[in-house]
């Protein structure tokens, strides 16, 4: 299986075998594949593609390079193999059959003497399934492959990345593109896997084969219908060359491509025909490192970094921008990185490898080759660190790369940010400040790339049994709730939901205040009310000593304008936020006011009863009834209206109630009235004295008009038990602020009442009818009522 950009270190030693010294093996066919040789103490291998018969690989051979510059630099370390001298052989393969061939010959080939040394380890082609660029994640398997290490990450790392990176940028529905190898099935397997731990749903997951039509077309077709922004092309970079190739005649634009790392930083795909595909395609690609004193300075500029006879010592400040050519470009590398920290490692693993015994470890016993490449931890010298797990997999680090492609065709492929496994979670993952970022699909932000929009406020997210998590149905929430988008929280009895629905507000609360219309215009009437009575008492005062004022006892009169102007004022305390104080004031003052006030009436009734009955002979009714026995019964009547609030009061007051039953989108702030009963008895004992009063005043209806009050006093009473009648209804029935005003129309429609009916027609004739208001006219007008009872 043809693999790209995997990584290996596969260790074949003498020390583990054991051969006779008259063995041999004989290659059947083509041989001859060592292009490089270097004899040393201790042999290494590799096997590249370096040339065909129709060019160099560039690519090949800057690897191989690579490793013939990293074994001459460990032997010129004195530290590391002290006394042993590590030598090489690379092979040249070209093609599957040659390659096959190149790795049995440095496995089994000869060295110049015809000795049958053989090579403690091979690094193996970039292309193979074990290779130096070997990153799949079923290498990690222990248990499968015990002898390999890598210092490249293994794809669990970067498909970590990828799945965290579409994270970052809420891309909840994405569609996968895959090749036929086992580098794309196992990491596209294993993205799907980490993606749906993550909330992240595949819309598509498509194979593409080199030589099937049919696979191009369904994914030429699904591009185009698919719903999903953002395509993973989880691909090796032969694969991925035919792919973008074949797609070129689709005008497949409007998508995000995300890259993996096989094929990411190969800018030579780049193309104005591709422009549409690969332009802001980003991916993770092998960290750009820079190896100081790499051979090809010695190639190209015929010098050397140790001292020679032959040639003159490299600076380092040699120009390499004078010479163009992708072998030449070594600013920085990436894949090539690798290839130095394997062939580090093995040095490092064969130093370790000197203090063995017979082939194991005499501390732990176990294979020395094995152990001691899982104790190898030391750090190169451009500053890579490099260590193994139990698994033999190394540390993971990534660029993230962006492909910025010009009007031309060329590309920059522009790092953006970095991913490192070895950091704690919250900062593996990092963007680099004021990097400009290119996006595909020609789009100028982020590309938005979900299955359904997150649940509107209100509503609450429904799994479709039939369709992917990602593409959930929403439904509205019931009323009272609100929503976190997966599901309705009912809010607590003191909060609404707000208009948006996704957050619990205090509810508003509602009580009859000053501020609002209702409430100023019965405050205003109030005291409209208050300063009528009160013009009533002064034009009384200013006539207090005429027959009109002195008739049926002025003192009654004078008190009755009295408790008629604390009926008006109790009104307003009914209005404003209820507190425990307003709540116990307001029922009790108004009960005591009107008791005191048809107190009054009632007693004005009996007095004109008494009055025309003293007129007959023999009756001296009037004399039991004077003012100390009138101010008693009225301060008696008052008492006890007074001793059944204090009883209410001490037992179950009212007190300041939030009612949140009548409605549910707003608490009506009240006063609870405690003890029913007690509201209940101050309401009960007003009305039995409004009822004997009115029948009282029924019953002198028919004195004389001009002499007494009694038919205004019916017709006032008439009105007062008129209003609070209508009032029970209504008081249960209405909701909120409206049941306290109508309260409070009830208490000032039936004081006023009281007001008119009984004072205004005595303002009336002191004012417009003074002549009616004298003595002589009130004794002619008794005398006929008195003949007229004799008769």
């Amino acid at each position: 299986m043809i693999i790209m950009g995997w990584i290996t270190l596969i260790f074949f030693t003498l020390l583990a075998q054991i051969r006779s010294e008259n063995q041999s093996c004989t290659l059947i066919g083509q041989t001859g594949f060592m292009e490089f040789s270097k004899e040393g103490d201790l042999m290494i291998g590799g096997v590249f593609s370096i040339s065909s018969t129709r060019k160099l690989n560039d690519r090949e051979l800057k690897f191989a390079r690579t490793m013939i510059f990293t074994v001459e630099e460990i032997n010129r370390d004195a530290s590391l193999l002290p006394g042993l001298t590590l030598g090489y052989r690379l092979f040249n393969g070209c093609g599957s059959e040659n390659l096959l061939r190149a790795t049995v010959e440095a496995m089994n080939g000869k060295d110049s003497d015809g000795c049958n040394k053989k090579l403690l380890a091979l690094i193996g082609h970039s292309s193979s399934g074990v290779s130096h660029l070997s990153t799949c994640s079923c290498l990690s398997e222990n248990r499968l492959y015990p002898t390999f290490f890598r210092t490249v990450p293994s794809d669990r790392f970067q498909i970590h990345g990828l799945v965290q990176l579409m994270k970052y940028f809420d891309w909840r529905w994405v569609g996968v593109i895959y090749s036929i190898s086992l580098y794309s099935e196992s990491g596209t397997a294993e993205f799907v896997k980490e993606a749906s731990k993550e909330g992240i749903c595949v819309e598509y997951v498509l194979p593409f084969r080199k030589t099937s039509s049919k696979s191009l077309e369904l994914i030429v077709e699904t591009l185009k219908v698919s719903t999903s922004k953002v395509v993973l092309l989880f691909s090796s970079l032969s694969y991925t060359k035919s792919l973008l190739q074949k797609l070129e005649p689709h005008n497949i634009t409007g998508k995000q491509w995300i890259g993996s790392e096989s094929w990411i930083t190969q800018s030579e795909m780049a193309s104005d025909q591709r422009k549409s595909i690969l332009q802001g395609a980003i991916g993770f690609a092998l960290p750009r490192t820079s190896i100081a004193g790499l051979a090809i300075w010695e190639k190209f500029f015929d010098c050397s970094f140790s001292p020679t006879n032959t040639s003159t010592m490299c600076t380092g400040a040699e120009d390499l921008q004078t010479v163009s050519a992708a072998y030449t470009d070594v600013t920085f590398f990436r894949e090539e990185n690798y290839v130095y920290k394997a062939v580090y490692s093995l040095a490092h693993a064969l130093h370790s490898l000197l203090k063995c015994y017979n082939g194991s470890n005499p501390a732990t016993g176990k294979p020395c080759v094995l152990e001691h490449l899982k104790l190898v931890n030391f750090t190169t010298k451009n500053g890579a660190k490099v260590a193994f797990d139990e698994n033999g997999d190394s540390g993971a680090q990534y660029d993230l790369v962006n492909w910025q492609i010009k009007e031309d065709g060329s590309v920059t492929v522009v790092n953006i940010g970095h991913y490192d496994n070895s950091l704690s979670k919250e900062e593996q993952f990092r963007f680099k400040k004021d990097t400009n970022i290119v996006w595909g699909g020609n789009m100028n932000q982020v590309p938005r790339s979900v299955c359904r929009e997150p649940c509107p406020p209100g509503t609450r997210k429904a799994i479709n049994k039939n369709r992917p998590i990602c593409c959930f149905d929403c439904f509205e929430c019931p009323e009272g709730t609100i929503s976190n988008q997966t599901k309705c929280l009912m809010c607590p009895p003191e909060l609404w939901p707000n208009e948006k629905r996704d957050v619990c507000i205090p509810k508003p609360v509602e009580y009859l205040s000053y501020e609002e219309i209702m409430g100023a215009i019965l405050a205003a009437v109030c005291i409209v009310c208050v300063f009528f009575a009160l013009l009533i008492s002064i034009i009384f005062i200013a006539h207090k000593e005429t027959p009109i004022v002195r008739a049926n006892n002025s003192e009654l009169s004078f008190l009755l304008l009295f408790s008629l102007k604390l009926c008006f004022l109790c009104a307003l305390t009914f209005i404003g936020r209820p507190t425990e104080w307003s709540c116990m004031l307001r029922h009790t003052a108004f009960g005591i006011t009107f008791v005191l006030c048809i107190s009054c009436v009632l007693w004005k009734t009996i007095l004109v009863l008494i009055a025309f009955k003293s007129t007959l002979p023999g009756n001296n009714a009037s004399k039991r009834f004077g003012p100390i026995q009138q101010r008693i019964c009225v301060l008696t009547f008052t008492l006890i209206q007074i001793l059944i609030c204090i009883l209410w009061l001490t037992l179950n007051p009212p007190f300041p109630y939030k009612n949140m039953k009548h409605y549910k989108e707003k608490i009506i702030l009240e006063c609870a009235l405690g003890s029913p009963v007690g509201f209940w008895a101050v309401l009960g004992y007003i009305a039995i004295l409004a009822i004997l009063c009115f029948i009282l005043a029924f019953l002198a209806r028919k004195l004389p008009d001009s002499f007494n009050e009694a038919k205004l006093i019916t017709f006032s009473m008439l009105i007062f038990c008129a209003v609070w009648m209508t009032f029970v209804p209504a008081y249960v029935s209405s909701p909120g602020k409206f049941t306290v005003a109508v309260e409070i129309f009830a208490i000032l429609a039936s004081s006023f009442g009281l007001l008119v009916c009984i004072f205004v027609p005595k303002c009336y004739i002191i004012i417009f009818r003074p002549e009616q208001n004298s003595k002589k006219f009130m004794m002619l007008f008794l005398k006929s009522y008195i003949l007229k009872k004799l008769k």
